[in-house]
């Protein structure tokens, strides 16, 4: 960066190293394992000057909790300035399971907070902080140590001036975690007493109107939540329901079916008022930064732009700092099906010559990486039935998606990845990209086959919108070969014009 990072620039891509390896291998890997992957890959991209943490900054603790559950990490700055920040892991996944994690039925005190009366949180709030602050390391740099102990050892060696600061931050359900480790070690007695600062990022509140009066009489140097005005994450629980009239032209607007959702999930908290903590910093008030392929009147659309709205990496360009460096993704698979001990290539992003291959379940022990880092060459282990292939390293794991699907024994597994043009009248010709066409494959706009199908090759088909019933609304173009029919997504959506 040009000039000096700001704080809100620090702490959110110390947020967001936080996913780094959050998935743990498919094939399987023990916590131990998983931690040292961890460690490596938020130790590289602390030494990266080219992030708003300039390399100033250094691991000093680290646990993941048993099951993958939680994670946290310290860091302190090697400026002189003489700052610390207590991090914990949020997630990008899917926004229903963030929710779903968070058990806000039930409300029960909280007494790690220093309070001198009774204040609650969420009872899934309160397990996610006890995992963390009872979480051990099992790895340097602070073996067997959990997060109070690391952070007192830290301080100690600290010099007395200037006072030590301790930032507590964290994305998502990180940034949850932390507005409770905040008071838990704000209470505390420490060998150099530091200031402590709260900075989070898309965080759901956790807990009632008790635990806000509390937080909010702590002298905090810095106490603020930042949010992209139109992440539905942070309305939990507060006013969830006002995301069902999302979102603004462009789009896309809640469907029937997401109101219903948005409005079951709301009602998760059982007559439980919950309340946002803290001063609350709006970025994208005027919806200027939004996915622009996720705007129709769809469910998948509107699922897919509340994810990109509560993505790391959106929060990283609304606060202006450089993107943290993408784990591997994997783009295309040659051939889609075989048998073991076949050849697949495996193309994508991010691979790095320490990558590990999965097929579902299964791990490949015979690869070669490009040293392109876009190309994979590897031997297809023993197993069985549709499997995803995945790639991991020390970044983290690639994502399951459609076309990174291999078939034991075939048939290829069917998969529409693009269509072009995206909408257009009834009778258009519409180019249809995949994989696993064949010759005699039927296309359905919705649940209307079209008549006219032209094969192309297996990765082409050109089919012509059929008339529709309504022709000024939004489908999904499936194609069925055999017994097999591609998966739904916003990639092969189509909007009719008109007649």
């Amino acid at each position: 960066m040009a000039s000096d990072p700001t704080i809100a620039q620090v702490t959110m891509t110390l947020a967001a190293f936080a996913a780094t390896g959050a998935t743990p291998r498919p094939s399987g890997e023990t916590l131990e394992q998983q931690t040292t992957r961890i460690i490596s890959g938020i130790d590289a991209q602390l030494r990266d000057p080219s992030l708003a943490t300039q390399d100033a900054w250094e691991l000093v603790w680290l646990a993941l909790s048993e099951a993958n559950a939680n994670m946290a990490f310290l860091v302190r700055s090697t400026n002189g300035s003489n700052e610390f920040a207590v991090v914990a892991r949020g997630t990008d996944a899917d926004w229903t399971d963030i929710l779903e994690d968070l058990d806000v039925g039930t409300v029960v005190p909280f007494p790690q907070s220093g309070s001198p009366t009774t204040i609650k949180v969420s009872k899934g709030a309160m397990d996610a902080f006890q995992r963390v602050i009872n979480a051990r390391s099992i790895a340097s740099p602070s073996p067997n140590a959990t997060l109070a102990q690391a952070l007192s050892v830290a301080l100690k060696a600290a010099p007395a001036s200037p006072q030590p600061t301790v930032y507590l931050t964290g994305h998502s359900l990180g940034g949850c975690i932390a507005s409770m480790l905040a008071p838990y070690l704000q209470a505390q007695t420490w060998p150099k007493q530091p200031k402590f600062a709260v900075m989070t990022y898309a965080a759901p509140t956790a807990g009632v109107q008790s635990f806000v009066d509390y937080f909010d009489s702590v002298p905090w140097v810095i106490d603020e939540r930042q949010n992209n005005a139109y992440d539905l994450v942070p309305h939990a629980w507060a006013d969830l329901d006002t995301t069902a009239g999302w979102y603004p032209s462009p789009g896309p607007q809640a469907t029937e079916e997401v109101k219903l959702l948005i409005d079951t999930i709301a009602k998760r908290t059982n007559g439980n008022v919950y309340v946002q903590p803290g001063s609350l910093c709006l970025m994208n008030t005027g919806y200027t930064s939004f996915a622009e392929k996720l705007v129709n009147k769809t469910t998948q659309d509107f699922l897919g732009q509340v994810a990109h709205q509560h993505a790391n990496s959106t929060y990283l360009e609304l606060v202006g700092a450089p993107d943290t460096p993408s784990g591997p993704v994997v783009t295309a698979l040659n051939p889609t099906f075989g048998a073991a001990g076949d050849r697949v290539i495996i193309n994508g992003t991010g691979f790095r010559q320490d990558s590990m291959v999965d097929f579902g379940q299964f791990a490949c022990t015979d690869r070669t990486v490009d040293l392109s880092g876009n190309k994979i060459t590897a031997q297809v282990p023993a197993g069985s039935g549709v499997v995803h292939v995945r790639v991991t390293n020390t970044l983290g794991t690639s994502p399951a998606i459609a076309m990174s699907q291999f078939a034991y024994g075939g048939p290829a597994p069917v998969v529409v990845s693009s269509v072009s043009p995206v909408s257009g009248k009834v009778g258009t010709p519409v180019t249809i990209n995949g994989s696993g066409f064949a010759q005699g494959a039927t296309v359905h706009f919705k649940d209307k086959a079209t008549d006219s199908v032209k094969f192309v090759s297996t990765n082409q088909i050109i089919a012509t919108a059929p008339g529709l019933l309504d022709v000024q609304q939004t489908v999904n173009i499936t194609v069925t070969v055999g017994k097999g029919t591609s998966p739904t997504s916003p990639d092969d959506e189509f909007t009719y014009t008109g007649r």
